[in-house]
C-alpha cells in the first residue's frame, strides 16, 4: 500500500514545470547544436567534413526517432493534456504537438501493431527509394539530326553527345527535355520526346501501386481512413475532402481562361505548322512563342539591370519600409568562408535586436547547388527573455564575371525575394516554444509569406528600387518594361495551372481511395481537367512522378494552395500601397509573429478581416486578356 501511495504522489507531482517546460528547454537548446553539426554537409569546402556532417545527421536522426518512441514520456505528456488549466495557448499547442508526434510514431499502439508499423515504414522507405533509383538509373535517350532539333541554341546543341552516325543524343533528363519542349520548332521531335519522357520506368507503376497499398495500411493502423487524411491531418487543409474541394473549385474557375488560351495556341500552331493537331507536347513551345510575341522581353538584357549588391540593398530597403526592420552587417564576424556575411536585424521603432542571418550567396566547389534558407537557431519568448533567431540564406550566384559585379537573371531575383521572405518570417517569429517557431511551421502555411514577397519583383516602384544598369546603377529599368514583366508573369498560365491541378488531383485520389486502377484513373481524369487538350498516348505519369513517391505524397497540392492565399493577401492589403508600414507591421504581428501555436487560417482571417478567397488569384490572370 505504501508503494502504491508513493506512485500516486509521484503522479500528482507531475505538471507543466517539471515535464513540459524541461522538454521545451531541451528542444530549444538542442536545435542550434544539431544544426551546427548538420549544415556543414551543404557548405563545407572539405569533402571529409561534408561526409562527417552527413553521417552525424544520420546518427542524430536515429536518436530523435528513438526519442519519439519513448512510451514513458508519452504517457506523462498525454496525461497532462487533460489538465492544462491556466496554461498559455502556446503551451497547450506545444503539448498537443508532442502528443501528436508520439502518436504518429505509433507509441500508443499495442506491441504487435508497433511491429507492423515498423515493417510498413521500412517497406515504404525501401520502395520509395527504389522508385527514385529507377528514375536516376534510367539511361534512355533519343537520337535526332540537327534539322530535327531546329530552334535550339547552338551552345545547347554543342553540349549534346553524338552517336556514331553523327546524330545528337537527347537523354531523358529534365535539363535536356525542357529546352527541347520549349524551343524546338519541329513538332514531331517535341512529340517523340514528350512520349519517351512520359513513359520512362514503367516498372515504377507497380512500385507506386505497392506503395499506395502500404501507405493506406499505415494510415489505418494509426487511426485514419486513408493515407491522404493522415497526410493532411496536421496541415492547414485539415482533411483530404478540403483539398478536393479546393482543387476542384480552382480547376472549374480556370476553365474559361484555359479554353481561351487553348484556342489562341491552336490558332498559332495552325499558322506555323498547318493542320497538325495541338497536343500537350506543344504547350510549352507555343506558350513561349505567344508570350514572346506579346511582350518582347529580352531577359538577357534585363539581367544587366540586376547587380547582386543592388538587389540586396533594395530588398533590405523594402523590408525596412514595409516591416519596420533595420539591417546592419556585423563586421569581423566568425564565418566559414570569406564570402559569407552576417547581418543583424533590429526593430526600427524600439531599436531592439530581432535576429541575425548569414548570407552565403556565391558559388564554390562542393557547395549545395540550390537557393534555400536554413534555420540555425529558432527564436522563442520565455519568462520575459527572448532567444534570438538565426537564419542562413544559401545560393550559388556568380560573384564576378570578367571583372564585373555578378548579375542576376530575373528568375534569380524572384527566387532571392522568395527566400528572403523565409528569412523575415523566421526572424519575426515570436512564439514561446522552439517547436512552434522559425520555419518549423505548417507546410501549407510556411510558403505563403515567401510567395507574397515575390510580388515586389513585379511592381514599378519596387522594381526601380532594386534595379540599375550595371555600368550606371542610377539608371533603373524603364516603366514600360516593369508593366510588361507584370503582365508576362500571369499570361497564359491557366492551362499550365490546370496541368498542375491534374497531377495534384491524381495524387490526392490515389492516396484517398483503395485499389485504384492507376492507368484507368489517368485516362478518366485527364480529359475532365484538361479542357480539350488531347491526351498524349503512350505516357503514364505514375511511372515518372517522383513527388508522389517521396516527399510530397498526398500533399502535391500545397504549393498552389499557398499561391492562392499569397495572391489574396497582396491584392487585399498591399496592391494599392506596396510600402504601407502600418499594413506591413500588421502582417508582421498577426501573421509572421505567432508561429505554429495559432491556427494559420485564423491568423490569415484576422489579418484580412475575412476568410481567405481564391478570387484574387483568378482575377490577376483574367485581367491579362
Amino acid at each position: 500500500m505504501r508503494r502504491r501511495n508513493t506512485q500516486i504522489n509521484t503522479i500528482w507531482q507531475v505538471g507543466y514545470v517539471n515535464v513540459i517546460l524541461p522538454l521545451a528547454e531541451l528542444e530549444a537548446q538542442q536545435f542550434p547544436l544539431i544544426q551546427s553539426c548538420v549544415f556543414p554537409k551543404w557548405l563545407s569546402a572539405s569533402e571529409d567534413v561534408r561526409k562527417a556532417s552527413a553521417e552525424t545527421e544520420r546518427k542524430i536522426d536515429a536518436h530523435i526517432t528513438m526519442c519519439r518512441k519513448r512510451e514513458d514520456v508519452y504517457r506523462v505528456v498525454k496525461a497532462l493534456t487533460v489538465t492544462g488549466d491556466g496554461w498559455t495557448t502556446d503551451a497547450k499547442s506545444f503539448t498537443r504537438f508532442l502528443v501528436r508526434e508520439f502518436e504518429r510514431n505509433g507509441v500508443n499502439l499495442t506491441l504487435s501493431k508497433k511491429e507492423e508499423l515498423q515493417r510498413l515504414t521500412a517497406n515504404i522507405d525501401e520502395l520509395s527509394m527504389q522508385y527514385i533509383r529507377n528514375l536516376d538509373d534510367d539511361c534512355s535517350f533519343l537520337l535526332f539530326t540537327d534539322m530535327e532539333l531546329e530552334g535550339l541554341p547552338q551552345e545547347f546543341l554543342k553540349s549534346l553527345e553524338r552517336s556514331e552516325d553523327g546524330k545528337r543524343k537527347i537523354i531523358m533528363r529534365s535539363h535536356q527535355i525542357s529546352p527541347v519542349l520549349e524551343l524546338c520548332k519541329v513538332g514531331s521531335t517535341r512529340r517523340a520526346v514528350a512520349i519517351s519522357y512520359g513513359h520512362r520506368c514503367e516498372a515504377n507503376v507497380t512500385i507506386l501501386e505497392q506503395l499506395i497499398q502500404l501507405r493506406h495500411k499505415l494510415a489505418r493502423l494509426l487511426g485514419f481512413a486513408n493515407y491522404a487524411d493522415y497526410a493532411t491531418d496536421d496541415r492547414m487543409a485539415k482533411s483530404s475532402s478540403k483539398v478536393f474541394e479546393f482543387l476542384e473549385n480552382l480547376s472549374a474557375s480556370l476553365n474559361d481562361l484555359a479554353y481561351r488560351e487553348l484556342s489562341m495556341l491552336k490558332a498559332l500552331k495552325k499558322k506555323e505548322e498547318g493542320e497538325s493537331p495541338f497536343g500537350m507536347e506543344d504547350l510549352s513551345y507555343y506558350v513561349k512563342r505567344i508570350k514572346d510575341q506579346q511582350f518582347h522581353i529580352n531577359f538577357g538584357v534585363i539581367r544587366q539591370y540586376f547587380p547582386i549588391n543592388l538587389v540586396l540593398s533594395g530588398i533590405f530597403k523594402i523590408c525596412q519600409d514595409l516591416f519596420g526592420l533595420g539591417f546592419k552587417e556585423v563586421e569581423g564576424a566568425a564565418v566559414w568562408h570569406p564570402d559569407v556575411q552576417l547581418f543583424s536585424v533590429s526593430d526600427l521603432s524600439s531599436k531592439e535586436l530581432v535576429g541575425y542571418f548569414y548570407l552565403d550567396l556565391y558559388s564554390r566547389v562542393g557547395k549545395y547547388a540550390h537557393t534555400c534558407v536554413v534555420a540555425l537557431q529558432n527564436g522563442l519568448l520565455s519568462n520575459g527573455s527572448r532567444q534570438i533567431p538565426v537564419a542562413l540564406l544559401v545560393s550559388q550566384f556568380e560573384k564576378e564575371v570578367d571583372g564585373h559585379p555578378g548579375l542576376l537573371q530575373f528568375s534569380e531575383v524572384v527566387n532571392l525575394f522568395h527566400e528572403f521572405g523565409h528569412v523575415v518570417h523566421h526572424i519575426c517569429n515570436c512564439a514561446s516554444f522552439s517547436k512552434l517557431s522559425g520555419l518549423r511551421l505548417d507546410p501549407d502555411f510556411v510558403e505563403i509569406p515567401a510567395l507574397l514577397m515575390e510580388n515586389w519583383c513585379y511592381e514599378n516602384l519596387s522594381l526601380r528600387l532594386i534595379s540599375g544598369f550595371h555600368q550606371d546603377i542610377t539608371k533603373p529599368i524603364k516603366d514600360d518594361l516593369c508593366k510588361s514583366l507584370k503582365r508576362w508573369r500571369c499570361s497564359f498560365s491557366a492551362l499550365k495551372l490546370k496541368q498542375e491541378i491534374f497531377y495534384c488531383l491524381f495524387d490526392q485520389i490515389i492516396h484517398s481511395t483503395e485499389n485504384v486502377d492507376i492507368n484507368g484513373l489517368f485516362k478518366h481524369l485527364y480529359p475532365k481537367v484538361m479542357v480539350g487538350l488531347p491526351l498524349l498516348r503512350g505516357i503514364n505519369p505514375a511511372s515518372c512522378f517522383p513527388r508522389t513517391a517521396i516527399g510530397y505524397e498526398a500533399t502535391c497540392y500545397s504549393h498552389i494552395w499557398s499561391e492562392v492565399f499569397a495572391a489574396d493577401i497582396f491584392a487585399s492589403k498591399f496592391h494599392d500601397d506596396i510600402f504601407n508600414l502600418q499594413t506591413g507591421l500588421q502582417f508582421r504581428n498577426k501573421v509572421l509573429a505567432p508561429g505554429r501555436g495559432k491556427d494559420p487560417l485564423e491568423m490569415l482571417s484576422d489579418f484580412l478581416g475575412r476568410e481567405p478567397s481564391m478570387q484574387a488569384f483568378l482575377d490577376k490572370r483574367a485581367d491579362i486578356y
